[in-house]
């Protein structure tokens, strides 16, 4: 039986584990915590084929320098002078083309629908429950601005046979009735579906224990060993461990490990938060506060508040006026929601890994033939996860891919 070690245990690690081991392999994991952390754990918990058009959007670059000043903003970039950064920033630019982003449109839908079937495929074959809902997503808008941008986006999303529904102020509120009566409209993107992403996390890392898998929790890759063209084994902070195939999976810590091996994968990471309100706030639909860039999320047992996009390096530091943002923006579309102090301070962040043109990196490298890439998902890793860990589990195997992995390769920087 060949051995896949995988380095990181988040959506997409766990669901390459779960792909591998249907194949025959015997599989470990390696994760540098728990797998309780992360963006994998405290991400809003949405499927989302609607979500096709790429962070790397005109205009990004913009808005970010816009409100590089401002610690608060939706879209905060940490002035410094950080080499890796600039490069990024320089190849994001590049990429954020109204044609490249167009490109991209087909690529995401593709990778996006195929991640939502796989994903209750999963659901259904395994021998646990956890939540899941197809009840859609509604982006929520308070101003005519926000409308007009949304609508036309809306248009994009409808070319691509995506079910949508525009609503009208009278029908959102009919719909969510908790919202302020200040909203003007909605878009409700019916394809699309939520889940609560720490409660499935735990559950498939049981199943996968149960079935087979070994965890290495709390041990850290510090060095990668090659021989000609593949890698021969990887050396933690506690042993060393040898396999036939290796996944790296390890979101921004990807480019770091990589590097050691002389591979280039550009990536930067894009800190997020969250905070979990335990009472019932009255809110049914999943909802994205258009102009706040807030997620509105009712997940199993409690309400789910994240958003905000945050370039300032690989930290975990959470900014008290970037939770205080979220809880403001909860307060202004809802009727009645107040968050509270203490709520608040169990905010929680976590890192998306941002590859510059807003696609993952799925694939191998030319370097190493036995070394499976499989990061970058900026803000639908969660989204992706299932498609992720089936398109390793063909690369690994050599089967030909389900969905066309070109324009995902590694090395495309």
């Amino acid at each position: 039986m060949k051995k896949v070690v995988v380095i990181g245990g988040g959506i997409s690690g766990l669901c390459s584990s779960y792909y591998l081991l249907k194949e025959g392999f015997e599989v470990s994991v390696i994760d540098k915590g728990d797998l309780t952390e992360g963006a994998s754990n405290i991400n809003a918990g949405y499927s989302t084929p609607s979500h096709i058009i790429s962070l790397a959007a005109p205009g990004m670059i913009n808005k970010g320098l816009k409100w590089m000043f401002d610690s608060s903003s939706p879209f905060y970039i940490k002035p410094r002078l950080d080499l890796q950064f600039l490069d990024w920033a320089w190849k994001f630019k590049k990429s954020a083309k109204k044609a490249k982003v167009e490109q991209s449109i087909p690529v995401l839908k593709e990778l996006s629908v195929r991640s939502q079937n796989l994903y209750e495929e999963l659901r259904s074959s395994v021998n646990f429950e956890s939540h899941y809902e197809k009840k859609g997503l509604l982006n929520v808008f308070m101003t005519q601005k926000a409308a007009d941008e949304e609508l036309e986006k809306a248009e994009r999303v409808k070319m691509e046979n995506l079910e949508l529904e525009i609503l009208s102020r009278n029908q959102v509120l009919n719909l969510q009735p908790g919202l302020s009566e200040d909203v003007l409209g909605a878009v409700h993107y019916t394809c699309d579906s939520h889940s609560t992403p720490n409660d499935f996390m735990l559950k498939l890392k049981d199943w996968l224990s149960e079935h087979g898998v070994v965890f290495h929790l709390n041990e850290s890759v510090k060095e990668l060993y090659t021989m000609g063209e593949k890698i021969e084994k990887i050396k933690t902070n506690k042993d060393i461990h040898n396999a036939d195939f290796f996944v790296m999976a390890a979101g921004t810590w990807t480019q770091q490990l990589a590097r050691q091996i002389g591979v280039k994968i550009p990536l930067q990471g894009g800190k997020g938060y969250s905070l979990n309100v335990y009472r019932d706030m009255g809110i049914d639909f999943p909802t994205i506060l258009t102009e706040a860039k807030v997620a509105v999320t009712p997940m199993d047992g409690f309400t789910r508040f994240s958003g905000t996009m945050e370039f300032s390096g690989n930290n975990t530091f959470i900014r008290k006026n970037r939770i205080s943002a979220i809880a403001d923006a909860a307060k202004l579309y809802y009727k009645d929601v107040h968050i509270t102090e203490g709520e608040m301070a169990n905010a929680r962040s976590g890192l998306r890994p941002v590859s510059p043109d807003g696609l993952p990196y799925i694939g191998k490298t030319s370097k190493y033939n036995n070394m499976v890439i499989a990061a970058g998902h900026a803000m639908i890793g969660w989204s992706l996860g299932a498609v992720t860990g089936k398109l390793v589990s063909e690369v690994i195997t050599g089967k030909k891919t389900s969905v066309d992995i070109a324009p995902l390769r590694p090395e495309r920087f």
